[in-house]
């Protein structure tokens, strides 16, 4: 027979015995796997963003002598950089992310996964940060000097490639606050995500 409870709410006896709700572990579980999901859709899409950057920018040369090329300015070449180490991560992420989801656990051990995932996430979106400050700087110095009035597609090319870092920071700044969620969650309960 069911054991009252205040305000009318009833609950069986195995549960009022164990002190748990046999349907919390299903629903938090659920909630796993949509920010687990939720995740791995801002990683792809940072990867995405930086990949494209990274091509716009490495494809922003012209082969006649004397044209401006992206290897001529330190920046554009932090700008290519940053953008293809950012690649690289978020495809490493986007492996551990579907190895969590079709796992139901992570690729490291829970602990570090999750400390990993919250300190590179903010590393690398302040590394593109960076990167796409400095190039927006010479890209504004170059139109300012009238040098993109001689070659204007190259000014034009460093812009969509600056253009695209900045989204890419933004997802993978999105996703460092979700990876934070995670590690608060880890060090509060104990367990990946518990609400």
């Amino acid at each position: 027979m069911p054991s009252p409870l205040r305000n009318g709410d009833l609950r069986s006896p195995a549960v009022v015995r164990h002190g748990q709700n046999p349907f919390q572990s299903t629903v938090t579980e659920q909630k796993l796997r949509r920010l687990n999901a939720l995740i791995l859709l801002l990683r792809f899409a940072a990867f995405c963003f930086s990949l494209a950057a990274a091509i716009f920018m490495a494809s922003n040369s012209s082969r006649t002598p004397g044209s401006p090329s992206w290897l001529h300015y330190p920046s554009f070449r932090f700008v290519l950089a940053a953008n293809s180490i950012v690649s690289v991560y978020c495809l490493f992420e986007m492996f551990a992310s579907v190895w969590e989801i079709l796992k139901g656990g992570t690729f490291l051990p829970e602990s570090m996964q999750l400390w990993f995932d919250f300190s590179h996430d903010q590393m690398f979106a302040y590394m593109l940060l960076a990167a796409e400050a400095t190039g927006t700087g010479v890209a504004r110095d170059l139109h300012g000097d009238g040098a993109c009035d001689a070659a204007g597609a190259f000014c034009v090319q460093a812009y969509i490639s600056v253009g695209l870092g900045v989204g890419g920071f933004a997802f993978l700044a999105l996703s460092a606050l979700l990876s934070g969620f995670r590690v608060a969650c880890y060090i509060i309960t104990g367990s990946r995500f518990h609400l």
